[in-house]
C-alpha cells in the first residue's frame, strides 16, 4: 500500500457514532464525517417517554427523520432508550430544582450526564473510536489537555450547554460543526438532498416542547396559589405557585391590565417560597433586575484547575446573552463569586455561570444568588 493508501485505512478504520435526534445538525455532521471516510454508525436516543403520545411530543417523527437521513447517508443506526438514566440523573434534580425555588437548566445536565456519559459509554461498547454530535462547539488539544472553545456561529455557539464536560468526555468527542454557520449546514443538507434540510429548529426543553411550561410542571409539582404583590406590598394579582415562575419572567403574570400610571410591562423580581409571594416590578432595566456580581457553587473546570483569581475574563449567565467582562474574585472548594464589569440582568439562582477566556471555554458553575 501506497503512504496515502495507508493512511486511508487508517481513517476508515475509526468508527465515529453520532447522536442523530432527527434534526438537520446532526444530519450534516453524520453526512461530513461519513464524507471523510471515517467508518459512521447513528445512535437515535430516546430520552422521554412519558408522554411520548402526547401531541407536544415530536419523538417518533423524530426517530422516523433519523432513520430516513441514515438511509440516505448510507450508514446503519441504532435506537437506544436512556429513559431510566435521564429520568434519574435529569428530570428528577430539575424537578428537586423547581421545588426549591431555583430553576435549573436540564439541557446542560444532560449534555453531561447522558450524551457525553450515557450515550458515550454505550458508543464505546459498540466499537467507536469517538462519539460526534451537532453541537456548534470545538474541541483542541494542547499540551496534553483537551479544551473546548466556541462555535464559529457566534448566533448558535453552544459551548454554554457543554461546559461541565471532561477531559475523558472531550478526548472522546468530535464536532464537525464548529467550524461552519448554521446556513451552511443547511446548504449542505440541501445540497445532498437530506429531507430535512429546511426543518425547523426545536427550542426550549427537551422534555416540554412546545407545550405550556405551567401545564406540564404542574403534573409533577402540586400547584399552591399566593399573591403577586408590587414594591409596596400591595397585591395586586394571583400566582399559581412561586415554582412555577423566574427571575426576569414576564409572560403569564395576567397582571398586564393593572393601572399604575406608567403602562410598563411587569416582570418578575423575587421569590418567597417561605410566604408564598411572588414580587413584580415595571420595566424590563428595573433596579431590582440589575447585579454587580454573583456567587456559585459546584464549579467544574476542564483543565482540571481552576483559573486564577483578579484576572479579566468574560461569562455569560443565560444562553441567550453577550458575554461580559469579569474577575473570579473568590475560590475556594467549588465556590466561587464573580463581579461583572456593568449590572448584569436578571442573575437567577439555579441557572449557569459559564466563564471564557476570549473564545475558550473554562468551565461553570451553578448561580447560588446575585450580588448587588
Amino acid at each position: 500500500l501506497t503512504l496515502g493508501q495507508k493512511k486511508l485505512v487508517k481513517v476508515m478504520n475509526k468508527h465515529i457514532v453520532v447522536g442523530l435526534s432527527g434534526g438537520v445538525d446532526s444530519a450534516v455532521t453524520a453526512w461530513l464525517l461519513k464524507d471523510k471516510g471515517f467508518k459512521v454508525t447513528g445512535l437515535f436516543m430516546k430520552n422521554w417517554e412519558d408522554d411520548d403520545d402526547d401531541e407536544f411530543c415530536t419523538s417518533k417523527q423524530d426517530l422516523i427523520d433519523a432513520v430516513s437521513v441514515s438511509e440516505k447517508i448510507g450508514i446503519d443506526i441504532e435506537v437506544v432508550n436512556f429513559a431510566k438514566e435521564y429520568k434519574e440523573k435529569v428530570f428528577s434534580l430539575f424537578i428537586s430544582g423547581l421545588e426549591k425555588g431555583i430553576t435549573p437548566n436540564p439541557d446542560i445536565l444532560c449534555n453531561s450526564e447522558i450524551k457525553f456519559e450515557a450515550f458515550l459509554n454505550h458508543a464505546i461498547k459498540m466499537g467507536a473510536s469517538k462519539i460526534a454530535t451537532g453541537h456548534y462547539a470545538n474541541v483542541f488539544e494542547k499540551n496534553g489537555l483537551h479544551f473546548l472553545s466556541k462555535g464559529f456561529d457566534g448566533t448558535k455557539d453552544q459551548s454554554y450547554f457543554l461546559h461541565r464536560l471532561n477531559q475523558t468526555q472531550l478526548a472522546k468527542s468530535v464536532f464537525p460543526l464548529g467550524g461552519l454557520l448554521k446556513s451552511d449546514v443547511r446548504d449542505l443538507a440541501k445540497k445532498h438532498s437530506l429531507h430535512n434540510h429546511d426543518r425547523k429548529d426545536s427550542t426550549g426543553i427537551c422534555f416540554i416542547g412546545e407545550r405550556p411550561f405551567a401545564d406540564f410542571i404542574s403534573q409533577y409539582i402540586k400547584k399552591t396559589p399566593g399573591s403577586i404583590i408590587n414594591e409596596d406590598g400591595k397585591e395586586i394579582g394571583k400566582h399559581k405557585g412561586v415554582n412555577f415562575y423566574t427571575i426576569g419572567q414576564r409572560q403569564g403574570l395576567n397582571i398586564g391590565g393593572t393601572k399604575t400610571g406608567n403602562g410598563l410591562p411587569w416582570f418578575v423580581l423575587d421569590k418567597n417560597n417561605k410566604d408564598n409571594t411572588l414580587l413584580v416590578g415595571q420595566g424590563h432595566d428595573h433596579p431590582l433586575l440589575q447585579s454587580d456580581g454573583l456567587s456559585a457553587n459546584d464549579m467544574h473546570w476542564i483543565s482540571g484547575k481552576p483559573p486564577k483569581l483578579n484576572w479579566v475574563y468574560s461569562a455569560k449567565t443565560r444562553y441567550r446573552q453577550m458575554d461580559a467582562p469579569c474577575e473570579i474574585d473568590s475560590y475556594s472548594k467549588g465556590n466561587c463569586s464573580i463581579m461583572f464589569g456593568q449590572k448584569q440582568w436578571a442573575i437567577t439562582p439555579g441557572q449557569s455561570v459559564v466563564i471564557y477566556e476570549s473564545n475558550v471555554c473554562l468551565g461553570g458553575g451553578y448561580i447560588k444568588k446575585a450580588i448587588s
